[in-house]
């Protein structure tokens, strides 16, 4: 009724459509299929990442029976195998890349397919994969086969020690008197924070296992793995897991007792150095070849003048050759070419005088005739040579895991790594200036001081060296002299960063201590192992590492922690 006055006011209906969508019933059942198979989708995806990497927090698998521990590792050791082999492959291809250029075009799809599936992608997946499957079912299966006594069985236990603990003169049992009597409160050691996650997985830890089951599991585990290497590659590998289970078990002691070393880091480089330049100097034989060539790039040493100074000090000669060559350098010196030139006339006179029993300077610096000068010139060197190396180990690493800071602070995050890559490349500068400061230094005391003792003409020095026998001043140039050198050189320690002092002393420690264990083996003082030594060497290495990484895990490097989470996970 278009009269009624009920609906004079009311608007006319809207002719065009609505703006929102209106969802008929097939509609919304469509739309609620494909948001179930998103989210099934994206769990796929999250699935899928897990296999690749394994997200911080994972807690620990519950197994009840062997068929379940076979069954975990298995699948455990599969993964780590798989990673193995992808790692191991693109750091052959990347490495292949940077040398692609000079390789012949017919030559470079056989390298590329070698890079990808060759010998050692396949042996690095076999030493993991071996390693994580036998460990996961080591550790995992001991619990089952040798159950933990139950809580009423720690009860009663716990019960009756503590009654027969108890005797009459315990200030503690019931009636005696506690007076007079002064209990000393002592703080617990401070322990390093754990997130929860972490927390709760060293609960499971100490409710599953006992500590010999990680050192059996992780012996084991590491003594087999190990054969799947190249027995070229074997020392190396079994060098630094053992001495990153000295350094775990050295930070578990430490954080126990409260025993610290001050400066420790530095105190362990300076004694490896001392060992290492030793062995580069007088016993080449206990170290690598590879790694003699690389001491004598980084420290900006001729080799014949290394071989004549070794064979003066060990056989009391040198070998012309070793001289000729250092003569026969363009770029030698005129005085220094006088020199070595009366040397060698000395040496092949009828009656043969080698000198001094130590290279002479001019034969260790050719080149440069003054002893001071040569401290600049080597520093500056050695610091342009190794400023490409640091600026990589510096700067990349920064780009790849701080790419948030790096654009949200560009100029600051750039400067840093600059002055990090000139504090690093100034400390092996320094370590080769106190290398050649030292060598230089006590060659021409030894020779100021036997001068002076045999000089006839009176003077206050030359009557102050005759004092001193001539004995003592020989050992100026003697073999010890040479370690001492080397430790010294670990000083330089103090220019790099305090953070990275400690990972420096575990790079050079085994190095150390295979030159070490190589001129003790040849003196007959211990024991050879023959092709056993790398096994027994990794298998203790991991019985420690593994121990450590299972019960106290904050005690291990932090990129040992985390690599074996990521290959072996909590359990």
């Amino acid at each position: 009724m278009p009269d009624d006055p009920r609906h004079a006011d009311r608007k006319p209906p809207i002719s065009r459509a609505p703006s929102y969508i209106h969802f008929g019933p097939k509609r919304a059942i469509a739309s609620f299929e494909n948001l179930v198979v998103l989210a099934n989708y994206e769990e796929r995806l999250k699935d899928a990442r897990k296999i690749v990497w394994r997200d911080r927090g994972e807690k620990p698998v519950e197994l009840d029976n062997l068929w379940q521990c076979i069954e975990h590792a298995c699948r455990g050791g599969a993964r780590a195998g798989g990673i193995a082999f992808a790692i191991r492959a693109g750091v052959n291809i990347i490495l292949l890349l940077t040398r692609i250029r000079k390789i012949s075009k017919a030559q470079r799809f056989l390298l590329i397919r070698r890079a990808l599936f060759g010998e050692d992608c396949f042996r690095f997946a076999a030493m993991l994969g071996s390693f994580v499957a036998l460990y996961k079912a080591i550790l995992n299966s001991l619990p089952i086969l040798l159950p933990q006594p139950g809580p009423d069985d720690d009860l009663c236990r716990f019960r009756s020690q503590l009654r027969a603990s108890h005797s009459p003169n315990d200030p503690f049992a019931e009636g005696s008197s506690t007076e007079g009597l002064t209990v000393p409160q002592s703080r617990a050691p401070r322990q390093a924070r754990l997130s929860t996650h972490a927390q709760a997985h060293q609960q499971w830890v100490r409710r599953k296992t006992r500590r010999w089951y990680s050192v059996l599991a992780g012996s084991v585990a590491g003594a087999v793995a190990i054969c799947f290497e190249k027995s070229s590659r074997r020392t190396t590998i079994a060098q630094q897991l053992f001495v990153r289970g000295l350094q775990g078990s050295y930070n578990t002691f430490s954080a126990t007792s409260g025993f610290t070393i001050p400066h420790g880091d530095v105190m362990l480089f300076s004694l490896c150095c001392g060992q290492i330049l030793y062995s580069f100097l007088m016993r080449p034989e206990t170290l690598p070849p590879s790694y003699i060539n690389w001491m004598s790039h980084a420290c900006k040493v001729n080799p014949s003048s290394v071989a004549m100074n070794r064979d003066l000090a060990t056989k009391g000669h040198f070998m012309m050759s070793d001289l000729d060559s250092i003569i026969k350098r363009k770029d030698i010196a005129p005085g220094n070419l006088t020199e070595l030139l009366e040397r060698k006339r000395l040496a092949q006179a009828p009656i043969p005088d080698f000198g001094t029993l130590a290279a002479p300077c001019a034969a260790v610096h050719p080149r440069i005739e003054s002893c001071q000068y040569v401290q600049l010139e080597r520093f500056f060197v050695v610091l342009r040579s190794m400023i490409p190396i640091y600026g990589a180990l510096h700067l990349i690493p920064m780009l790849l895991f701080k790419r948030k800071a790096v654009f949200n602070q560009p100029l600051k995050m750039l400067l840093r790594g600059l002055l990090g890559t000139l504090r690093s490349s100034s400390f092996l500068g320094v370590f080769v200036v106190i290398f050649q400061a030292y060598n230089c230094s006590k060659y021409n005391l030894h020779t100021a001081l036997t001068a002076l003792r045999s000089s006839q003409t009176p003077s206050l020095l030359a009557t102050l060296a005759r004092f001193v026998p001539q004995t003592l001043v020989d050992v100026l140039i003697q073999k010890p002299s040479w370690w001492l050198g080397g430790a010294l050189c670990g000083l330089s320690l103090f220019v790099e960063e305090k953070h990275r002092r400690e990972e420096l002393a575990m790079y050079v420690l085994p190095k150390g201590l295979e030159g070490a264990w190589g001129v003790l083996r040849d003196r007959g003082l211990i024991f050879g192992m023959g092709n056993m030594g790398d096994v027994v060497l990794t298998s203790l290495g991991m019985g420690m590492v593994m121990s450590i990484y299972q019960n106290d895990p904050q005690h291990l490097s932090g990129l040992v922690r985390r690599f074996l989470y990521q290959f072996v996970g909590p359990n």
